[in-house]
């Protein structure tokens, strides 16, 4: 009957999500290895002695956004269980975006991008930065299957036409303005 009761309350549970910490594969693979020290160190805890048993490791702010955000408590088996089990398929399916940029972009513009990604995209998009600083303004995007450059200098480059064409009439119009050198008034 108690294993009854604690399936129900599983079951009752929502799929788990990843908080806006963790946007990168990299921070997924910590998560995993973080989630597996602690299996491995309640594993050990068990066998010990009554009495003599060591304080928790500490966790990290990822791991401790992780179990909150999705109502999880890291010290039952079956939570860090289900948590493992979400890591290790975000690792592995998870779709990735990366966004390469001229400078390091700010924690709180990242984590409102991959607010706006989950949100918009998909609700487990990953999130890969790159920094090139030959793109000067704007950045470039990349999917497994299209690239998109949003860049001041691509923009530059598909306006060279009219910005020629302006920069004839801007000349033009100040050489008849000006009067011609050696020219008697």
């Amino acid at each position: 009957m108690e294993l009854d009761s604690h399936a129900a309350s599983v079951a009752g549970k929502q799929q788990p999500k990843l908080p806006v910490l963790v946007f990168g594969i990299v921070e997924v693979r910590r998560l995993k290895r973080e989630l597996e020290a602690l299996e491995d160190f309640m594993r050990q805890a068990s066998i010990r002695e009554p009495g003599k048993q060591p304080a928790l490791p500490r966790l990290s702010r990822m791991l401790d956004a992780l179990a909150t955000d999705n109502g999880r408590n890291l010290l039952q088996d079956a939570d860090r269980q289900e948590l493992h089990g979400f890591v290790q398929g975000i690792e592995h399916s998870a779709p990735t975006i990366h966004i390469s940029f001229a400078s390091d972009p700010s924690s709180a513009f990242v984590a409102k991008l991959v607010t706006w990604l989950r949100g918009n995209l998909h609700p487990e998009m990953l999130l890969q930065i790159g920094l090139q600083p030959a793109i000067a303004a704007g950045c470039i995007v990349r999917t497994p299957n299209k690239v998109l450059d949003l860049s001041l200098r691509q923009n530059l480059i598909g306006q060279r036409p009219q910005l020629i064409a302006a920069l004839d009439a801007l000349a033009a119009e100040t050489q008849v303005a000006s009067p011609q050198p050696g020219a008697v008034a």
